[in-house]
């Protein structure tokens, strides 16, 4: 029997979104297309595969034993034939999704798209949300080329690489009644604060590190993205502790004051994972390369 290997990408990016539509979104191609390829991927496979349920398509059984054969046989003929080419970025024409969460997107994401205008200009970024589950980014499958932010407890087909490590400080308005350059914890617990609650390990990060130091601290407000610190500082008497990186960023803002923490709350790291099937892949190597240089020129303030 004769099988079609173009439907195999199919197959996975299905298993891993569970719609038609954003599956096709993904691969880059009509939802009709997407419809007509798992329709010959039923008949090649002589099983319904994926079961519409009112929260999304279900893989049935057959599927689900499927699933890890596929991904390693795919990941086996990559790694062949991807490896045979070279690769030109100043002339490539190709997409990328890649999962940064939103720490990254805010320090490095910017950075990165700049050096790829200059080095790259063909090649285009999609960004997918990282959050709690590296399973929704689509890494796991190698539907998404990597994923940017923490890594905790990867299976074993994610291939993970340390970036950079940043800290904590903290920024108050720039005419703040009670501070002046440098806070003291007793200040720190009396201030109301913003708390920032990405998706993600960042947030139990904070939290354990303040517990470790015995620092209290009161909640005013939750938000869910560093972007909506500036206007928030700036218009209240309130404080907020945020990654250094960003920090340095708002320390261009005149409306606000950046200072150390009262006390040392340590640093966190910051990864980058990908699929083994991208291993030797020369254009997935490029891309790496040129994300870690980025990394290591803003955590060294270039």
């Amino acid at each position: 029997m004769r099988y079609d290997l173009n439907l195999l990408p199919v197959f996975l990016a299905l298993m891993e979104e569970r719609s038609v539509t954003r599956a096709a979104e993904r691969l880059g191609i009509t939802q009709p297309a997407l419809s007509n390829a798992l329709a010959r991927l039923r008949d090649m496979l002589q099983d319904p595969l994926f079961i519409r349920e009112r929260y999304g398509m279900q893989p049935t059984q057959k599927a689900e034993e499927l699933a890890p054969t596929i991904a390693s046989a795919l990941a086996s003929l990559d790694a062949l034939i991807l490896g045979q080419q070279g690769f030109d970025p100043a002339k490539a024409e190709r997409l990328f999704t890649i999962a940064p969460n939103s720490y990254v997107e805010f320090v490095l994401v910017p950075a990165i798209v700049a050096r790829l205008r200059e080095h790259a200009p063909g090649i285009r970024l999609r960004l997918t949300p990282f959050g709690t589950d590296l399973a929704e980014t689509g890494v796991i499958s190698g539907a998404t080329a990597m994923v940017i932010g923490r890594v905790v407890d990867p299976p074993d087909n994610l291939v993970v690489q340390h970036l950079m490590d940043d800290g904590l400080a903290c920024v108050v308005r720039a005419d703040h009644p009670r501070v002046n350059k440098r806070m003291s914890k007793q200040q720190y617990e009396q201030l109301k604060h913003v708390n920032v609650l990405p998706p993600g390990r960042l947030r139990v990060g904070l939290f354990q590190a303040l517990e470790r130091q015995g620092v209290r601290r009161e909640v005013a407000v939750s938000v869910t993205h560093f972007l909506a610190i500036p206007e928030m500082i700036a218009v209240t008497d309130y404080c907020a502790t945020l990654p250094s990186l960003i920090c340095r960023r708002l320390a261009d803002d005149p409306r606000l004051k950046v200072m150390p923490a009262p006390v040392d709350l340590g640093t966190f790291p910051v990864e980058m994972a990908w699929h083994v099937r991208y291993r030797h892949d020369p254009a997935h190597q490029w891309l790496r390369t040129l994300i870690g240089e980025v990394a290591r020129e803003i955590q060294r303030g270039r």
